[in-house]
Order: structure tokens, then C-alpha cells, then sequence
């Protein structure tokens, strides 16, 4: 098992990580009932995106000994209706100056564009990831 969540009241849930111990709360969104005082679960996904692209870009990176700390990515998630769903998550990585070779950029953007979270989404979810190599 990887986790528990536990609905609290408010439509609010306590996320916990059986392996670290460690919680995420959730609400619903403002523009579906919610308070929007904590990561909604639609967030997560957008987010969860972002995070596994700067981990997976990490971990190649490190076997080509890069350093990428201080990347960024800056997540935006476009909800749509009828189905609601996530439609679209545009994701600007912005990555720290390096003296890198085009082959090298190349690679490490694709290892973002190919992680596991971006392989597990809908086709019918659009993305829209930019990369800014300062």
C-alpha cells in the first residue's frame, strides 16, 4: 500500500505516505464547492507533474554529472467541463545556467517530456512544456 487518505469533513482529506510518515492536505477547489485553502487533487496531478519531471531530469543528470539545483517549474492547470477534468497543464521549466552542448539539453528535455507521470495522463489531457535554459 502506498497511502491512506482519510476524508476529514468540509471536503477535506489527509493524504498520509505510509512509507515516510509524511501528510498532504487537500480541498476542493473554489470553483467547485471548496475553500481552495490547500492543494485541490486536480492540483496534485499538475503538480505531481512539475515534481516528476525535475526528478527524473535530476537523476539523468547526475549520470552526466550536471548539477541542476535551482531548476523550476512553474505548473498551470486548465480545468474544463462536461466531462470537468484537467484538459491542459502548461509547464515552464526554467533551468539554471549551464555550459551545455545542444545534444545534452536535448536529452535531459526529453527524459522531462518522457517521465512516468507524463506517460500516466490521458492523451486527451494537453501539455504545454517550455524549457528556459537561463
Amino acid at each position: 500500500m502506498t497511502a491512506t487518505v482519510t476524508y476529514e469533513s468540509n471536503l477535506r482529506t489527509t493524504c498520509l505516505h505510509l512509507q515516510s510518515g509524511s501528510t498532504i492536505e487537500t480541498d476542493a477547489p473554489t470553483d467547485n464547492k471548496g475553500k481552495g485553502e490547500r492543494f485541490s487533487p486536480t492540483d496534485l496531478i499538475a503538480t505531481g507533474l512539475g515534481a516528476c519531471m525535475l526528478t527524473t531530469m535530476g537523476i539523468k543528470a547526475a549520470s552526466m554529472e550536471i548539477v541542476l539545483d535551482g531548476a523550476k517549474v512553474e505548473v498551470t492547470k486548465v480545468m474544463v467541463t462536461d466531462p470537468r477534468r484537467i484538459g491542459k497543464i502548461i509547464a515552464h521549466v526554467t533551468l539554471p545556467a549551464l555550459a551545455l552542448d545542444d545534444k545534452s539539453k536535448e536529452l535531459l528535455e526529453k527524459v522531462a517530456r518522457t517521465c512516468p507521470v507524463e506517460r500516466s495522463l490521458h492523451p486527451d489531457v494537453e501539455l504545454a512544456i517550455t524549457f528556459d535554459w537561463q
